[in-house]
């Protein structure tokens, strides 16, 4: 396996070295030494498209040709307008303008300020609040780290961390009880949210956010029926905004171009990211109802925020191609009849696994979590290292896979998520299953106790 062996370059993790990528076709990442990966994860729900799509290619360096760049202090450009048109006339209801930055982290970021400069506006400068689910993932900048509910990745920087709420997540496979219904439980966990509204005080709290299918920290993770209606409902009781993140279960993922439509509920703000470039440029969007804008516009009429390259045109040329394939290929059909093969390829290869609990997501967002104890649920030691055990053993098959550690707790649980390209054949959803079983294998064994 190709590595370098000198770089200047900070990586992830001081005590890893990777292989060198340096050729992307189709589903597979190729490295320097030609090792063929199948890209099983879209490196984190990003690539949708898969590598080396020449159309999206072409739109880039038509792009370049044309113009690189301007401020948006300054000016506007044809493709952030033209991608704008294209996102809002697939948007939910009500969501009105389109608001760009760089990725997902700036997406949650631009929406918490948004949502408190909304409130101010509107003559409600009491509303500061926010509140979240514990084991969320949000981001990584200091705000969308406060609104997340992933406690490893909060606690190193907690005396950074502005002042929010968790309320459990919406989690089936460990909170719901056997003597209540799938809709029982729903209700029972949205209604959590009104318990600490009326905690911190109604006229307090600004915004709730979730992830409507729960990415890197639960793995895939699906609400109970009923479950968002009810979250739309406390909200419009209280006058407080939805915002949903959708970075990474949205723009197709989950088998509608945006995962509320699955929910039957429209958000105030939604953040949307990975998908939406494909991996093909950095870009993200933070999108708002006409309400919020209007309040703005009639308002200061400035939102006192902003990025250098937000809006960047080449970002957007990209974007734009990148949507576009979604919807004239039909690949959000696709993700939908793909996604149903890979949930029973991985049925049949994991349904009986004595140490697999759990099969779950939408479209060709799935996860399954490991367990020691099928029965009790229990979890392995975590001194084990199951989750990064198993990436390395994956890798070692030529297969990439987004696994993660402390599924419950932060500290407790493992879990590997799956999302892969929309593109993925038949053939390469039986090679994905196959790698992974032989991954899943080797990673317990290794750490099993002796």
């Amino acid at each position: 396996m190709a590595k370098q062996e000198s770089s200047h370059v900070f990586p992830r993790h001081t005590k890893s070295r990777f292989p060198i990528a340096v050729r992307g076709e189709g589903c597979y990442l190729f490295d320097a030494d030609g090792k063929r990966y199948l890209d099983g994860s879209g490196g984190a729900a990003v690539s949708c498209l898969g590598h080396g799509d020449a159309a999206v290619g072409a739109a880039i360096k038509a792009q370049v040709d044309k113009l690189a760049f301007a401020h948006t202090g300054f000016f506007t450009s044809e493709p952030a307008e033209e991608l704008a048109n294209l996102l809002i006339s697939k948007a939910p209801e009500n969501i009105e303008r389109v608001y760009y930055v760089s990725g997902g982290s700036e997406a949650v970021e631009t929406a918490i300020k948004l949502a408190r400069q909304y409130s101010i506006e509107v003559g409600e400068p009491s509303r500061h609040r926010l509140i979240a689910r514990r084991q969320s993932y949000h981001g990584n900048t200091l705000g969308a780290l406060s609104a997340g509910g992933n406690m490893w990745r909060r606690e190193p920087f907690s005396p950074l961390l502005t002042e929010g709420s968790h309320i459990a997540p919406c989690f089936p496979y460990r909170e719901q009880r056997e003597d209540e219904s799938a809709e029982d439980y729903g209700r029972r966990a949205a209604d959590e949210l009104e318990a600490e509204i009326q905690r911190l005080g109604p006229e307090n709290v600004m915004a709730f956010i979730a992830e409507p299918v729960v990415g890197a920290t639960l793995g895939a993770v699906a609400a109970a029926p009923g479950y968002f209606k009810r979250i739309r409902e406390i909200c419009d009781t209280h006058g407080i905004l939805l915002i949903l993140d959708e970075v990474m279960c949205g723009m197709g993922r989950t088998g509608s171009l945006f995962a509320s439509e699955q929910e039957g509920v429209a958000p105030d703000i939604v953040c949307i990211a990975k998908g939406l470039g494909g991996g093909y440029q950095p870009i993200g969007a933070t999108l708002c109802s006409g309400r919020i804008y209007d309040a703005i516009r009639d308002g200061s009429g400035f939102f006192q925020h902003g990025h250098t390259y937000l809006g960047h045109p080449i970002a957007c040329a990209a974007s734009l191609a990148v949507v576009t394939a979604l919807e004239e290929r039909g690949l959000i059909a696709r993700v939908v009849a793909q996604g149903e093969k890979l949930d029973a390829a991985l049925h049949a290869r994991f349904g009986q696994h004595p140490y697999v609990g759990d099969i779950r997501g939408r479209g060709l967002f799935r996860a399954i979590e490991l367990v020691e104890d099928r029965d009790t649920k229990a979890t392995f030691d975590p001194g084990r290292r199951v989750h990064a055990r198993l990436k390395a053993a994956a890798m070692e098959e030529g297969l990439i896979c987004y696994p993660m550690g402390g599924t419950i707790d932060g500290r407790h649980g493992d879990h590997v998520l799956l999302a892969p390209p929309f593109i993925i054949e038949d053939a390469q959803i039986d090679e994905l299953s196959d790698k992974l079983a032989r991954a899943v294998d080797r990673a317990i064994n290794e750490t099993a106790p002796t």
